[in-house]
């Protein structure tokens, strides 16, 4: 590749070069995959939403966080654990509580940010690729001035992460007594990815110990921000992993109540 030198008035000598990129390794690689794995898990997520059946296997108080609290007039006797105080439209989804403020927590992660800016907008897909927008105008605009709200809804995932921990303890309760099958593992594994998930975010990290002056005047918060600040670093992989076991927990919840296969059982 050859290139020419122009000299701007009061500048230095910059290269004149006509390639978008100079990059030659597959760039593009990484936000395809995301492209890919992203659309599939809200793909799935989406029909598993609106299916309104398979959620709940009452023989061991199994709940698939899909439905999770289930709040319709619609859900099966047993898996209203709150309640259950909404209509049920086909419209509706049966955790109509929740599944928004997990959306919007998902939305303005600023992981998830970084994720679909770079794949879905191509802003910009990779360093040193050009963004594939004429202009930028950061997040100070509608709808991206709503990304400042991520905060608030950490409070709201922390309370679902909550919920999540109730319906697995109460998984372990089932109409015959204390019982442990695989599906207690699956629920409970997913419950501690989801709070590894929650706690590793950047607001939580903040709220710990981003505004503390002296450390040593609060070695209790500086001990609980030293370990938010070794699950941050682990943010991005425990996004996908969540994703991973969100999906594989409910599809083993469905299979189950749908009678596909039956739960392996350690006790009871």
């Amino acid at each position: 590749m050859t290139s020419t030198a122009t000299k701007p008035r009061g500048a230095r000598a910059r290269a004149a070069i006509a390639a978008k990129t100079l990059r030659t390794d597959r760039w593009w690689f990484a936000p395809l995959i995301t492209v890919v794995g992203l659309s599939a898990w809200v793909a799935y997520a989406t029909v598993r939403v609106f299916m309104h059946k398979w959620y709940w296997v009452d023989q061991y108080h199994y709940l698939t966080p899909f439905y999770s609290p289930c709040v319709t007039d619609r859900c099966v006797e047993g898996s209203s654990h709150f309640g259950s105080f909404l209509p049920g439209w086909w419209i509706i989804p049966d955790a109509a509580l929740t599944l928004p403020f997990l959306l919007l927590f998902r939305l303005t992660c600023y992981y998830y940010r970084k994720a679909y800016y770079r794949s879905f907008w191509l802003s910009p897909p990779a360093c040193a690729v050009p963004d594939g927008h004429k202009s930028y105008s950061g997040e100070t605009r509608f709808p991206l001035l709503g990304q400042n709200l991520h905060r608030y809804f950490f409070y709201a995932a922390a309370i679902i992460s909550l919920i999540n921990t109730w319906d697995a303890v109460l998984a372990f309760h089932s109409p015959q007594g204390f019982g442990f099958g695989l599906g207690n593992i699956v629920l409970l594994v997913n419950v501690v990815m989801l709070w590894a998930y929650t706690i590793s975010c950047h607001s939580c990290r903040h709220i710990i110990g981003g505004r503390l002056k002296h450390f040593s005047a609060h070695p209790v918060r500086y001990r609980a921000w030293t370990f938010v600040s070794k699950l941050n670093t682990r943010h991005m992989q425990l996004a996908w992993i969540t994703l991973g076991t969100l999906a594989f927990t409910d599809f083993y919840v469905m299979a189950i109540a749908a009678g596909w296969f039956n739960d392996l059982r350690f006790i009871n």
